[in-house]
């Protein structure tokens, strides 16, 4: 089944993400760091992949990001070439985009939020050989990408390319997420997690405070800080995940929304921008200032009026690249569950982690198979006990 609060952690930092992009609040950064969250839920879900099918989870992968960001290429790459931009081969980045694909001015920044696009890309594709070595060495695997990170940020690295910086900055939440898929976050004791939590958040906490930005104490301006914050975060809210939240269904109308945003969370997060980009100069116009709170709040609404409109246009893409049967809003009457493979850990993997010093084969024998986020657990056939009466159900 479901996990519904990896869900509803997932649909509030989309409302976050667009939210911020609206008001410009750096609070929120501090409050809900959403991009480290998505990418750590990325990550397991990535992990769960790889253990079902291997290698080709990558190719899955890619089917089911780069058809939204082709439609939205399609409506784009058009208005920036009739406006100004130069038609050359690096055009096709946005077919593909390993870098940032090119825009002209407007278009930078109403498209400016293709760079999650980008590292998400860079991640699916360093997967499979990043589970690899997590399996075998899980804690100088994860401390890899803050190391990197600090490297570039103390001089050390000064001339690093972005791609880089972005795996030092986000890759550590997207382990974080292959630590919670294996179980090792759920096998943490309080007295190792709370602390660990702790001691990265102080030492971000102090590094924002010391390495004020552009934009004051704005996490996107401080990316050490950010690290380190962003793990104690994911530690405390995803390291003590529960197992489900039914409560999130109990209110139909919460429930629904998490459901939408959820299967729908890459159109909302790629056509919000534009919809920013458009609506700050024109409602400064008519006298909504940015700087009041009734103009901002008209701005909210607007925007995610707009984005649930082009979200019923042509979410459905969504539902195409999963393979899923078309809807124009999910989340309307149940239908029989279609079985999924489960997520179990690869053959051997026990023997891996125990010799990783991360717990004894009992506690990795009894962990396994783990539920990822989002994925449906499908238990091991057993035969009914028909003289006792028991019923048969999933677990």
């Amino acid at each position: 089944m479901r996990n519904r609060y990896l869900d509803l952690l997932r649909f509030l930092a989309i409302v976050r993400v667009v939210v911020y992009h609206v008001t410009g609040w750096a609070a929120l950064t501090l409050i809900f760091p959403a991009m480290s969250v998505m990418f750590a839920l990325a990550g397991s879900l990535m992990a769960a992949s790889l253990d079902r099918t291997g290698a080709p989870a990558v190719l899955r992968r890619l089917r089911r990001l780069l058809p939204s960001l082709w439609v939205m290429a399609a409506v784009f790459v058009p208005a920036m070439l009739l406006t100004g931009l130069p038609l050359t081969p690096k055009v096709l980045l946005w077919l593909f985009p390993v870098s940032d694909p090119p825009a002209n001015a407007w278009g930078a920044v109403a498209l400016s939020v293709i760079w999650y696009l980008r590292d998400y890309l860079w991640f699916v594709l360093a997967s499979p050989v990043a589970l690899w070595l997590f399996r075998r060495a899980p804690l100088p695997t994860l401390l890899a990408p803050y190391a990197l990170l600090a490297a570039i940020e103390f001089g050390i690295l000064p001339d690093a390319p972005t791609v880089l910086r972005e795996f030092g900055l986000y890759f550590g939440a997207w382990l974080l997420g292959f630590a919670h898929h294996d179980g090792l976050l759920r096998r943490l004791t309080n007295r190792v997690l709370v602390p660990s939590a702790l001691v990265l958040g102080a030492a971000g906490m102090s590094w924002i405070v010391t390495h004020p930005g552009q934009r004051g104490y704005d996490l996107n301006d401080i990316h050490l800080g950010n690290a380190l914050w962003s793990a104690a975060f994911v530690l405390l809210v995803i390291g003590r995940a529960p197992t489900a939240a039914g409560w999130v269904d109990r209110n139909a109308v919460l429930g629904r929304a998490v459901t939408v945003v959820n299967r729908r969370a890459l159109t909302v997060y790629l056509w919000h921008m534009p919809f920013v980009a458009a609506l700050t100069p024109l409602v400064d116009v008519v006298g909504w200032s940015h700087q009041d709170p009734v103009g901002l709040a008209i701005r909210v609404v607007l925007v995610f009026a707009l984005v649930g409109l082009v979200t019923l246009l042509i979410g459905w893409v969504e539902d195409l690249a999963a393979r899923r049967t078309p809807e124009l809003l999910p989340g309307g009457a149940p239908r029989t569950p279609a079985s999924a493979p489960a997520s179990p850990a690869p053959a051997g993997v026990e023997v891996e982690l125990v010799a990783a010093g991360v717990g004894s084969r009992g506690d990795v024998d009894a962990r396994y198979p783990s539920p990822a986020a989002g994925e449906i657990r499908v238990p091991a056939p057993r035969r009914p006990r028909e003289e006792s009466g028991e019923r048969i159900s999933a677990r």
